[in-house]
């Protein structure tokens, strides 16, 4: 490992046309394997889960399972008078009743034709009189809707124009799944607007030169787009939930632009000592021996701690940990292959220049030296007390962690999303003039044929007893697969799934109608799935699921340190720093968004909760990504320590040294993160929030003060037990005076 980015470098400053032209063939080839095989989306049953996962699966089995529904919505217009002598009590406009049913035969008639249209149902007026619903079944799986609903969403639109005198909308989970990636797209167009600008903005702050600047951004998004491609491929053997473009897109950039910046400042910064003694090809050897290794150190570790959320049995993180390993170690191969060629033919460029300007008097500008203001203030109380620093940190830490204690998980339901969304704001209508469309429950029994009648006679009971329960709607449906193996009752429920009420009767219904009735059947098999049961089941799992990934992730963050640095002590201060640093940052994220003091401020609705998904996920990428600072800086140190320097002398100069490069990649990465605080979709925005807060913890607060305040309270001890240090100690003369590595 410690010569091989050093072997890949010298080859690609040797021969950089061929490094740079192999290298967007190799992305080309990507993209178009991907393109040409294609993605492999996830399907409906790659998303079951416990209790209502099992139910799902036996209703699939007998042809009952959910199929995608969309409802047209007939009501009067606003200021438009309804029927002579009727008044809606909801105060909704009234509805012209004759009008509005040739509106429904009208629609009706529209969505029989279409070849995606699987039935129609029979108008429902509702309790008020004010407005009719029709639902249509579309063919296919449920997920599939959003795929085929363009041609009935223009049908309804079509009716609107013949009856203008009514409001003809439609919505259902087809609709706004089809509105929520409109709006993500949109979202994430816009997060790319604001973080390029900034990004290389801040590259040009760093190193004066648009040429150096723009590297960065194109690696980054080279390897994004071969990510991309290579994840089409990968989905064939790890489905595809939809959220992995979106995590390569998040992750790719913020590395690809980091592992960028370390190594072409850490060349020029070699350039400059050498004074021009040294080759480019020389000054890329030497880039690739300290700050490549690192690199590499760095990407395996967000891969390998990316790899943790296999074990949560999960479609959707499975998919997540796809896309981060995959634009990790693109990542990590841009910059052994490509990255030294370019910086070779920038640098040939550069000695050119520099040749030009000598001979014409002009004096040659050198890459500036020093600890900056800001970093030598929060480097001075560890350097000086560093227990007391410690100290204060750690109980600073710790309070903002505390939050933790009071987290609240939730599914983040459809009525989380944004109601810019047109479908959202049907759907709202919709569910206040048929309050019976919010959720359901379903229960769903498996026996032999020859018993079917025995589980429907329980099923009804079921139907009677939860009849008289305030939570539910008092109506129930009963249906039987036509092989009578499958029963299924679908009772509606008149609140929202993450209403108290909602899940409250979901409880009643598992522990006491289900049990005293089909539960009582010997032989049978029977489970509670539906809307209600899938947004309890899901944060459930994960509460389950979290402990092993946790310890996984602790124990992979350990191993990854010690293999890297050689040091057991290490390892333990990582993995300690880096729990401290994920642990804060998920408590402001609970203090944030549990509550509803930032809402103007961030632009969000409180639930009251946090998305069952992102802490698990959150705790897993921000430990890949605190090791990019943690490898870089501590490599800075050992390097240091390795010429002979006192560790006392080499945490202060690494730090210093390391400053002015970890500063600006934590700039960048925050910028990109912050600009998801602004999506619409909530799990994105808490995302955002947490990893940029996250990444600022660990630039400031981690890397210069608990770091070298651990570090300078242990001394010799830090290196411990690594035989390297001991006879790299050895064979420095002790009168030797240090080369500072800044």
């Amino acid at each position: 490992m410690n010569n091989l980015p050093v072997r890949m470098a010298r080859w690609s400053a040797l021969r950089p046309w061929r490094a740079i032209s192999g290298w967007f063939l190799f992305v080309v080839l990507c993209l178009g394997a991907g393109a040409g095989i294609g993605g492999n989306p996830a399907k409906s049953e790659d998303f079951r889960i416990g209790e209502a996962g099992r139910a799902e699966a036996m209703a699939t089995e007998g042809g009952l399972q959910q199929r995608p529904v969309e409802h047209v919505l007939i009501s009067g217009k606003p200021g438009k008078t309804g029927e002579p002598g009727k008044t809606a009590t909801s105060g909704r406009p009234g509805l012209d009743q004759s009008v509005a049913a040739a509106a429904a035969r009208d629609i009706g008639d529209r969505m029989r034709k279409l070849p995606e249209v699987a039935s129609v149902a029979a108008p429902v007026r509702s309790a008020d009189g004010a407005a009719l619903r029709i639902a249509v079944t579309l063919k296919g799986p449920e997920l599939d809707g959003k795929k085929h609903v363009e041609p009935l969403r223009a049908q309804t639109a079509a009716t609107q124009t013949a009856h203008p005198g009514l409001l003809i909308e439609e919505t259902g989970s087809p609709s706004i799944s089809k509105g929520v990636e409109k709006q993500r797209g949109s979202d994430l167009s816009r997060t790319e607007l604001i973080a390029l600008p900034v990004t290389l903005l801040t590259l040009l702050f760093v190193f004066r030169s648009a040429a150096m600047a723009t590297v960065p951004i194109l690696l980054a998004l080279s390897s994004i787009a071969a990510a991309v491609g290579l994840s089409m491929l990968a989905s064939h053997a790890f489905p595809d939930a939809g959220v992995g473009t979106n995590v390569i897109l998040l992750i790719g950039m913020a590395v690809g632009v980091d592992y960028t910046l370390f190594y072409l400042k850490r060349e020029r910064e070699e350039r400059a000592r050498s004074g021009g003694r040294l080759s480019t090809q020389a000054v890329v050897e030497l880039a690739a021996a300290t700050s490549g290794r690192a690199v590499v150190v760095s990407g395996l570790a967000v891969a390998v701690s990316s790899a943790t959320l296999y074990l949560a049995d999960d479609v959707i993180f499975s998919s997540i940990a796809t896309g981060a390993i995959l634009v990790c170690l693109v990542a990590v191969a841009s910059s052994l292959t490509v990255l030294p060629a370019l910086i070779a033919k920038l640098g040939a460029r550069a000695e050119r220049r520099s040749v030009r300007k000598s001979g014409r008097g002009t004096p040659v500008r050198t890459p500036k030296s020093g600890t900056g203001r800001i970093t030598a203030a929060l480097l001075r109380p560890a350097s000086r007390r560093p227990a007391a620093t410690l100290c204060v940190t750690v109980l600073a830490l710790l309070a903002l962690a505390s939050p933790l204690l009071g987290l609240n998980l939730t599914d983040m339901g459809r009525e989380t999303h944004s109601r810019r969304i047109p479908a959202m704001q049907t759907y709202d209508r919709l569910n206040r003039a048929f309050p019976e469309l919010k959720s359901m429950h379903q229960v769903v029994v498996r026996a032999e044929p020859g018993r079917a009648g025995e589980v429907a006679g329980a099923l009804r009971e079921l139907a009677r007893r939860a009849g008289n329960d305030p939570a539910l709607a008092g109506s129930a449906e009963l249906r039987v697969s036509p092989d009578r193996r499958i029963s299924l009752l679908e009772l509606p429920v008149p609140h929202y799934v993450s209403s108290a009420a909602a899940q409250q009767s979901l409880q009643r219904m598992r522990t006491d109608y289900v049990p005293a009735t089909v539960g009582s059947l010997t032989g049978v098999r029977s489970g509670v799935t539906g809307d209600v049961a899938r947004y309890a089941d899901y944060p459930a799992h994960q509460k389950g699921k979290l402990p092993l990934v946790i310890g996984s992730l602790l124990l992979v963050t350990f191993a990854m340190t010690v293999w890297a640095f050689r040091s057991v002590v290490l390892g333990l201060i990582g993995t300690a720093l880096n729990l401290l640093s994920a642990g804060a940052s998920l408590g402001l994220l609970v203090l944030v968004f549990q509550g509803s003091w930032a809402e103007g401020l961030l632009g969000f609705t409180s639930t009251g909760s946090i998305g069952s998904r992102v802490p698990l996920l959150l705790f897993v990428i921000l430990f890949g990504l605190s090791m990019d600072y943690q490898v870089f800086v501590i490599s800075r140190i050992r390097e240091t320590a390795l010429s002979g320097v006192p560790t006392r002398k080499a945490v202060l100069d690494g730090i210093r040294s390391s400053a002015g490069v970890v500063t600006s990649a934590a700039f960048v990465m925050v910028t990109i993160f912050a600009a998801f605080v602004f999506l619409h979709i909530m799990e994105m925005k808490q995302m955002g929030f947490a990893l940029a807060v996250a990444v600022l913890l660990d630039a400031v607060v981690i890397r210069a003060m608990l770091l070298p305040a651990f570090m300078l309270l242990l001394g010799e001890a830090s290196w411990w037990p690594s035989r390297g240090m001991r006879r790299a100690r050895a064979a420095v003369p002790a009168a030797r005076t240090p080369v500072s590595v800044g």
